[in-house]
């Protein structure tokens, strides 16, 4: 292997290349990348110098990225995040500028993961890490076409004393993101059964709902959706099971638990119907789609009423795995994420039922190099 053709060496020229337009990175830090990734060959690790991005300002010491650098992965620099004052952290801040979503220029890509979803759908580095609070891993996941999958809560360590935020991992497919997640995991103690690397027994039984039972979903979003979902049934990798997916709207619970209350008696309600309600749907082994969001990228200038977060934070609250897959796109081309729950602590078998998933579906796309207005 030599500079010019390593791996790390690939992901600095893109993001060289890329970010002056994306604006997906904070830092890049070519030097140590690329002593880090002759390391990591010399030293044959299992990631063998595989490139990854970090979160974030703080990332570099998340657990995720210590556990990726210990198996031979390679951090070339950290992604945006939103700036100060930004409501509801909908876009990031890179070094270069406000970070757009490389499919339309003129819209956001989400957040508050915004970097690293762009450097992965972009193809600047293999795979970024994320955290997701209310959905900032499969927010932005979702909006940028690439896979993003969110831990169960309190698996990894967090700096969250709230318990919302887990860590999360975002690439351009499920089966992309499996070397980098498996790390992740090991470290967490999840103990890993054989079984947990077999393809799943299909067809998987799932429950969808379009909304929860309380979202108000933009109609071409969840058609996208539901076309996927009936490809999926049609193809023979999905089993639609009838239960009831209505749950209480988590908008004021999640509030109350961000903001120091998580003993209002209204939110105790909400987390405990909908934890009761949760534990029945998942009952036998089923499987959760929705769409990731109830609406498409909105434009730079914020996202008004709706809240991007109403199909996603409600799993934050309850604690479980959460991932978004590439669903498809709208007709003014911006990209739908498809979310997939599992039961607590069942990382794995989520993982494993999103590369079903996915084989069934067009492979996702890849973004005009500078994005478009």
């Amino acid at each position: 292997m030599t500079p010019a053709n390593s791996a790390v060496a690939r992901a600095l020229e893109r993001i060289e290349r890329l970010d002056p337009a994306l604006h997906a990175f904070i830092e890049v830090w070519p030097d140590e990348a690329l002593a880090r990734e002759r390391e990591a060959v010399a030293r044959r690790l299992p990631l063998g110098g595989l490139p990854f991005a970090v979160k974030g300002p703080s990332g570099i010491r998340s657990h995720a990225a210590r556990r990726l650098i210990a198996a031979g992965g390679v951090p070339v620099g950290a992604t945006s995040v939103p700036g100060p004052g930004t409501a509801w952290q909908t876009w990031g801040q890179g070094a270069h500028g406000r970070t757009v979503n490389p499919w339309r220029a003129d819209r956001t890509p989400g957040g508050s993961s915004a970097g690293s979803a762009v450097a992965v759908a972009a193809g600047m580095v293999e795979a970024a890490t994320g955290s997701d609070g209310a959905g900032s891993v499969r927010i932005p996941a979702a909006w940028c076409g690439v896979f993003g999958l969110k831990t169960t809560n309190g698996l990894l360590p967090s700096p969250d004393r709230t318990g919302l935020a887990s860590a999360g991992v975002l690439a351009r497919s499920a089966a992309a993101a499996e070397p980098f997640l498996r790390r992740v995991l090991g470290g967490g103690g999840t103990p890993e059964a054989a079984s947990d690397r077999l393809p799943p027994p299909l067809p998987l039984p799932v429950v969808y709902s379009e909304d929860l039972g309380f979202a108000a979903v933009d109609p071409e979003v969840a058609a996208v959706v539901r076309a996927a979902v009936d490809r999926l049934v049609a193809a023979g990798t999905v089993r639609l099971v009838d239960r009831d997916a209505g749950l209480l709207d988590p908008a004021g619970a999640w509030a109350a638990v961000r903001g120091g209350a998580p003993d209002d008696p209204a939110a105790v309600r909400v987390r405990r119907t909908n934890d009761e309600r949760l534990e029945t749907l998942f009952s036998g082994g089923a499987l959760l789609m929705t769409p990731a969001t109830p609406n498409r990228p909105h434009g730079h200038e914020g996202p008004g009423t709706r809240y991007s977060t109403a199909l996603t934070w409600a799993f934050n609250l309850s604690g479980h795995p959460a991932a978004s897959l590439p669903a498809g796109f709208t007709g003014d081309g911006c990209p739908v994420g498809l979310q997939m729950v599992a039961p607590r602590r069942a990382d794995p078998v989520l993982l494993a039922a999103a590369r079903a998933v996915e084989d069934a579906l067009p492979p996702a796309r890849t973004p005009p190099p500078a994005g478009r207005d």
